[in-house]
């Protein structure tokens, strides 16, 4: 696979991530643990050498990829977050500086690793100073533990004062054609300084893959079931934008989330999605979007698309937005 330098501090990586959050939660239960290290090692040999977790994702996520990747670890980009009290986001927000340590040694032992690739700041923490923060991690890069500092769900404004203290390698935030606030500020910023874009949800939290429609049930766990995007009436609003997407990869022969997946990585250089699965085989659907070549013309198009098909329904709830910095 093609591969990618994460802006002017990163690391290079694949073109195209694995984001290991549903392997554990937030889309039904959990993969096994055995299912889920085989399919980590198989994206791995389809080439993609840049892997996603968090504390936030459970004990669980950060344990099974730190195996996973354990024969291969040198060859691979590993990320993981702090920024949760007790690691759980219903629980609220803590990234004191003490709160910081304690998850990165922990992370580590988890991970089975001596060091953290890129540690995000999972979301941004009204009551420690940005500043500090960075600071933090700029310590544990000084000490060996940590390479690259990142932020996820970050205003411009928190991002200029961290990187100030500290270079700040990624952003990791939603983007992807469902969902596209980056593109007025915050992209035009990270070019200016020399910083990355990670998209989660590259494929609409599954929306883009065209496999949804108004009658897809939803498991319980799944956090899609209460998402507005994916209320009936929403989903119904939004198909046919997956519909056109769709026409425009029977031309190209490619699926519709392979398009979603190429139109990212033709909006900037420096942009590295992460889809996540359960599946092999959708793990190779995604893998094979870094090798879709769009067009002049199959990107004015997509803009045209995307300019007469404004998406219906908030990303989040309003509880989980009260959490995205702005």
């Amino acid at each position: 696979m093609k591969k990618r330098v994460l802006g002017a501090n990163g690391p290079e990586v694949s073109a195209i991530g694995f984001g290991c959050m549903g392997l554990t939660v937030g889309y039904g239960p959990a993969t096994n643990k055995p299912d889920a290290i085989a399919l980590i090692r198989a994206a791995y040999g389809r080439g993609m050498t840049f892997f996603d977790s968090a504390e936030a994702y459970g004990v669980a996520n950060e344990e099974l990829l730190g195996e996973a990747v354990a024969p291969f670890r040198e060859n691979v980009v590993i990320a993981t977050k702090f920024g949760f009290r007790d690691g759980k986001p219903a629980v609220g927000l803590d990234s004191s500086p003490a709160r910081i340590r304690m998850v990165a040694e922990q992370s580590l032992t988890r991970m089975g690793t001596d060091v953290i690739d890129i540690f995000y700041q999972h979301r941004f923490d009204p009551n420690v100073p940005i500043e500090d923060v960075a600071g933090t991690v700029k310590d544990l890069i000084s000490e060996g533990k940590v390479r690259h500092f990142g932020m996820s769900e970050a205003s411009v404004a928190n991002i200029r004062r961290a990187h100030a203290v500290q270079p700040v390698a990624a952003l990791q935030s939603e983007y992807s054609m469902f969902t596209r606030e980056l593109e007025e500020e915050t992209i035009p910023a990270l070019r200016d300084l020399g910083i990355g874009l990670v998209p989660f949800a590259p494929l609409g939290r599954g929306f883009l893959t065209g496999k949804i429609d108004s009658d897809t049930p939803f498991k319980d766990g799944d956090i899609r079931k209460s998402l507005p995007r994916f209320q009936v009436g929403a989903r119904e609003a939004n198909t046919d934008l997956v519909k056109r997407i769709g026409e425009i990869a029977d031309a190209k022969r490619a699926t519709p989330a392979q398009i979603a997946l190429a139109w990212l990585l033709a909006q900037d250089p420096a942009i590295v999605p992460i889809p996540g699965t359960t599946k092999r085989h959708r793990m190779e659907e995604n893998a094979g979007g870094a090798d879709v070549e769009l067009t002049d013309a199959d990107l004015s198009a997509l803009r045209d698309l995307l300019a007469s098909h404004p998406v219906r329904g908030n990303r989040y709830t309003e509880a989980m937005r009260a959490t995205v910095d702005n």
